[in-house]
Protein backbone atom coordinates (compact mmCIF):
# COMPACT_ATOMS: atom_id res chain seq x y z
CA UNK A 1 0.00 0.00 0.00
CA UNK A 2 1.41 3.33 -1.09
CA UNK A 3 1.41 6.17 1.41
CA UNK A 4 2.72 9.68 1.00
CA UNK A 5 2.81 11.76 4.16
CA UNK A 6 3.56 15.46 3.98
CA UNK A 7 4.79 17.57 6.87
CA UNK A 8 6.45 20.91 7.47
CA UNK A 9 3.67 23.31 6.66
CA UNK A 10 2.77 26.23 8.86
CA UNK A 11 2.39 29.97 9.19
CA UNK A 12 5.27 32.17 8.08
CA UNK A 13 5.75 35.85 7.31
CA UNK A 14 6.40 37.04 3.78
CA UNK A 15 10.06 36.62 2.92
CA UNK A 16 10.41 33.64 5.23
CA UNK A 17 11.18 30.01 4.51
CA UNK A 18 9.68 26.59 5.08
CA UNK A 19 10.77 23.10 4.17
CA UNK A 20 8.13 20.55 3.31
CA UNK A 21 8.79 16.85 3.58
CA UNK A 22 7.08 13.94 1.87
CA UNK A 23 7.80 10.56 3.41
CA UNK A 24 6.94 7.72 1.06
CA UNK A 25 6.15 4.11 1.83
CA UNK A 26 5.06 1.36 -0.52
CA UNK A 27 7.11 2.83 -3.34
CA UNK A 28 10.69 3.94 -3.88
CA UNK A 29 11.14 7.62 -4.71
CA UNK A 30 14.15 6.81 -6.90
CA UNK A 31 11.97 4.76 -9.24
CA UNK A 32 9.36 7.34 -10.19
CA UNK A 33 8.70 11.00 -10.71
CA UNK A 34 7.79 12.69 -7.46
CA UNK A 35 5.95 15.99 -7.60
CA UNK A 36 4.71 18.82 -5.45
CA UNK A 37 1.43 20.52 -6.21
CA UNK A 38 -0.58 23.16 -4.44
CA UNK A 39 -4.16 24.28 -4.27
CA UNK A 40 -4.81 27.90 -3.44
CA UNK A 41 -8.21 28.98 -2.10
CA UNK A 42 -10.76 28.95 -4.89
CA UNK A 43 -8.25 27.69 -7.45
CA UNK A 44 -7.53 24.40 -9.18
CA UNK A 45 -4.66 22.26 -8.06
CA UNK A 46 -1.49 23.37 -9.82
CA UNK A 47 1.97 22.00 -10.45
CA UNK A 48 4.82 23.40 -8.36
CA UNK A 49 7.83 21.16 -8.89
CA UNK A 50 8.92 17.61 -9.64
CA UNK A 51 12.02 15.46 -9.59
CA UNK A 52 12.59 12.60 -11.98
CA UNK A 53 13.61 9.08 -11.05
CA UNK A 54 17.30 9.73 -11.67
CA UNK A 55 17.33 12.77 -9.43
CA UNK A 56 19.10 14.77 -12.09
CA UNK A 57 15.96 16.00 -13.79
CA UNK A 58 13.99 18.65 -11.93
CA UNK A 59 11.32 21.03 -13.09
CA UNK A 60 9.66 24.09 -11.57
CA UNK A 61 6.64 26.19 -12.27
CA UNK A 62 7.63 29.69 -13.38
CA UNK A 63 5.95 31.16 -10.31
CA UNK A 64 8.38 29.43 -7.94
CA UNK A 65 11.53 29.19 -10.03
CA UNK A 66 14.51 30.59 -8.18
CA UNK A 67 12.72 30.47 -4.82
CA UNK A 68 11.81 26.80 -4.34
CA UNK A 69 14.13 23.80 -4.50
CA UNK A 70 13.08 20.16 -4.74
CA UNK A 71 15.37 17.43 -3.46
CA UNK A 72 15.24 13.97 -2.02
CA UNK A 73 16.96 11.72 0.48
CA UNK A 74 17.14 8.27 -1.03
CA UNK A 75 18.04 6.59 2.24
CA UNK A 76 14.99 8.09 3.94
CA UNK A 77 12.78 7.62 0.87
CA UNK A 78 11.70 11.21 1.35
CA UNK A 79 11.24 14.16 -1.00
CA UNK A 80 11.62 17.75 0.15
CA UNK A 81 10.50 21.15 -1.05
CA UNK A 82 12.58 24.01 0.29
CA UNK A 83 10.60 27.20 -0.06
CA UNK A 84 12.41 30.52 0.32
CA UNK A 85 11.34 34.13 -0.16
CA UNK A 86 7.75 33.12 0.43
CA UNK A 87 4.98 35.41 -0.76
CA UNK A 88 1.35 35.69 0.37
CA UNK A 89 0.32 34.22 -2.98
CA UNK A 90 2.15 31.02 -2.05
CA UNK A 91 -0.55 30.38 0.56
CA UNK A 92 -2.07 27.02 -0.30
CA UNK A 93 -2.43 23.41 0.66
CA UNK A 94 0.66 21.65 -0.66
CA UNK A 95 0.45 18.06 -1.85
CA UNK A 96 3.06 15.45 -2.62
CA UNK A 97 2.32 13.08 -5.47
CA UNK A 98 3.87 10.16 -7.33
CA UNK A 99 3.67 9.45 -11.04
CA UNK A 100 4.25 5.71 -11.28
CA UNK A 101 2.93 5.31 -14.81
CA UNK A 102 5.75 6.98 -16.70
CA UNK A 103 9.21 7.19 -15.19
CA UNK A 104 11.25 8.82 -17.92
CA UNK A 105 9.60 12.19 -18.30
CA UNK A 106 8.28 14.76 -15.87
CA UNK A 107 4.61 15.48 -16.28
CA UNK A 108 2.85 18.47 -14.77
CA UNK A 109 -0.84 17.64 -15.01
CA UNK A 110 -2.28 16.59 -11.63
CA UNK A 111 -4.59 14.04 -13.26
CA UNK A 112 -1.57 12.08 -14.45
CA UNK A 113 -0.25 11.42 -10.95
CA UNK A 114 -1.28 8.18 -9.32
CA UNK A 115 -0.79 8.65 -5.60
CA UNK A 116 -1.32 11.65 -3.37
CA UNK A 117 -0.64 12.68 0.18
CA UNK A 118 -3.18 14.33 2.42
CA UNK A 119 -1.68 17.79 2.03
CA UNK A 120 -0.10 20.31 4.37
CA UNK A 121 -1.23 23.89 4.81
CA UNK A 122 1.18 26.72 4.11
CA UNK A 123 0.07 30.21 5.07
CA UNK A 124 2.19 33.25 4.27
CA UNK A 125 1.21 36.46 6.00
CA UNK A 126 1.96 39.88 4.55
Amino acid sequence: QVQLVESGGGLVQAGGSLRLSCAASGLTVTSYTMGWFRQRPGKDREFVSAIGWSGGNVYYADSVKGRFTISRDNAKNTVYLQMNSLKPEDTAVYYCAADVTVAVVIRTRPALYDYWGQGTQVTVSS
